[in-house]
């Protein structure tokens, strides 16, 4: 690594690897649907930022500025179909994000549950953090590779699957509230919040699916607001950022949950996989 992309003398960051969920609407910008290119790149500069940092970066990104599959399938659509739809559709948005990201001198790779191996490569765990520890940024495309997943879900398996210390889901909102606050003036917002209360609640801060696997894992979320520059940076730093999502006294690792935060299973061995 060159001298000038060294990690900055100052305060550590809190969380050593962190898997970050961008939504598909994150990069259409102002434009009704499709791609911004000026969207792309704020989001690209906020995570070359944080890798710069020294922080191991890996994102997952939606579709739903092109397709989003549940809400594309009807009449003769089936949902599996428009599910895959959706996968390809955040294969798209990767690519662009890739571009932007390796536009600004960081090294990026894009790894995919759907087999495109012309613009990605296979998504293999292994493989996965031997490019982490290399630091460059892992996107991780294509969803899961199944339909009836959301991209929720992906965010909270591959985190869980590369030892991710935290789940950051960048939204369009500062964090969890108990009522849309876009509708409602007197939402309340939550700055910390268990896994049950998400689920019992029906906050929609992601589906059911996901929040139970961070549960069974101990994986935080912490969710909070894109559209503030730097955001992406203070919480890697640690600062009250957004809403916690985290264990309650009513929360309990499933049976065969990974350990506590930062303490998960060790990364596969260094070399090999390039």
């Amino acid at each position: 690594m060159s001298d000038d992309r060294r990690p900055p003398e100052g305060p550590r960051p809190r969380f050593k690897r962190v898997l970050v969920k961008i939504s598909g609407d994150a990069l259409k910008g102002e434009l009704p649907h499709g791609i911004s290119n000026a969207a792309v790149e704020a989001v690209a500069a906020e995570c070359v930022e944080v890798a710069r940092l020294g922080v191991e970066l890996a994102l997952v990104v939606g579709g739903g500025n092109i397709v989003r599959g549940a809400d594309a399938a009807g009449g003769t659509l089936k949902r599996a179909t428009a599910d895959y739809m959706g996968m390809l559709a955040t294969m798209i948005n990767s690519l662009a994000l890739q571009d932007a990201i390796e536009a600004l001198g960081q090294e990026t790779r894009v790894m995919s549950a759907l087999k495109a191996e012309e613009v990605a490569e296979p998504y293999i765990r292994r493989k996965a953090l031997s490019h982490l520890e290399k630091k460059r940024i892992v996107i991780l495309a294509g969803g899961t590779g199944n339909p009836y997943f959301t991209t929720d879900t992906t965010a909270a398996v591959r985190a869980a699957e590369i030892g991710a210390e935290a789940l950051l889901k960048a939204t369009k909102v500062d964090g969890v509230y108990d009522r849309d606050p876009v509708r409602h003036r007197d939402a309340r917002r939550f700055d910390k919040l268990s896994y049950m209360d998400c689920i019992k609640g029906s906050l929609g801060v992601m589906d059911a699916t996901a929040i139970t696997h961070c549960m069974g894992n101990s994986l935080p979320i912490i969710v909070f607001s894109l559209k503030q520059k730097g955001n992406i940076r203070r919480v890697v730093m640690g600062e009250p950022v957004g809403t916690l999502v985290d264990a309650g006294p009513g929360d309990a690792p499933t049976d065969g949950a990974g350990a506590p935060p930062g303490r998960r299973e060790a990364p596969a061995p260094r070399g090999g996989l390039e």
